[in-house]
């Protein structure tokens, strides 16, 4: 498998997401793990027997790279928004630093995946990044939609940009979609396992303080 899979080993951890910095990082491998076991499964199962051959068509490749960066920035932004508004939820945070926060997850897996997005001509990081600003400028944190209803991009970016012929695809999307939202739970358990939300606002409060006596004092 590609090596944006292999390096993953999101299974065997178990420690406390209790900063910033852990926050970050199980965003974007959790989103990661999501987008290729999604992307790859489905790919598997359209194709069946003829799956292992079509990664020696190098057009089929290109276009696998390119599905995995647009499913995986879709994953990352789902994410995001739900690790932040679900570690925050009780803490008494304005929304600037929740907005810091997810587009600090958002950065840190754009970056993370750096070489597999250079190598993806169809997508734009940068794009990408803008598209999540929209989203967060628009979202609410303390009311709407929460938990599973957040998870939106992912199953409908699988469905997008899965390199399968369209008229196919028109038989698959309620299974496909479906198939994503099943995936993110175990995700989710895990997160509510091992989350400290108390330990990931207070060092959040502490960075935006900083912050603003920098901007004081200049």
């Amino acid at each position: 498998m590609p090596e944006f899979i292999a390096r993953l080993t999101v299974r065997r951890e178990s420690e406390p997401v209790d900063s910033l910095s852990g926050l970050h990082r199980f965003v974007s491998t959790r989103a990661a793990f999501i987008a290729q076991k999604t992307l790859y499964g489905y790919l598997k199962t359209r194709m069946g027997t003829r799956y292992p051959s079509m990664f020696e068509d190098d057009f089929f490749v290109s276009s696998i790279n390119v599905a995995k960066m647009h499913v995986y920035a879709a994953c990352l932004s789902d994410l995001a928004v739900f690790a932040v508004r679900r570690a925050f939820c009780d803490a008494a945070v304005d929304d600037g630093l929740r907005r810091r926060a997810a587009l600090g997850c958002y950065e840190r897996g754009l970056a993370d995946n750096a070489e597999q997005a250079a190598g993806a001509e169809a997508f734009s990081p940068s794009e990408a990044l803008q598209a999540f600003e929209r989203r967060l400028a628009f979202f609410d944190w303390h009311g709407g939609a929460g938990g599973s209803d957040l998870f939106t991009e992912s199953p409908s970016a699988l469905v997008r940009w899965a390199p399968i012929a369209p008229e196919l695809k028109q038989f698959d999307r309620e299974i496909v979609e479906n198939s994503v939202r099943f995936a993110w739970r175990e995700v989710r358990r895990q997160f509510e396992k091992r989350i400290d939300g108390a330990a990931v606002a207070a060092e959040a409060q502490a960075a935006g303080a900083e912050t603003r006596a920098a901007g004081a004092e200049e």
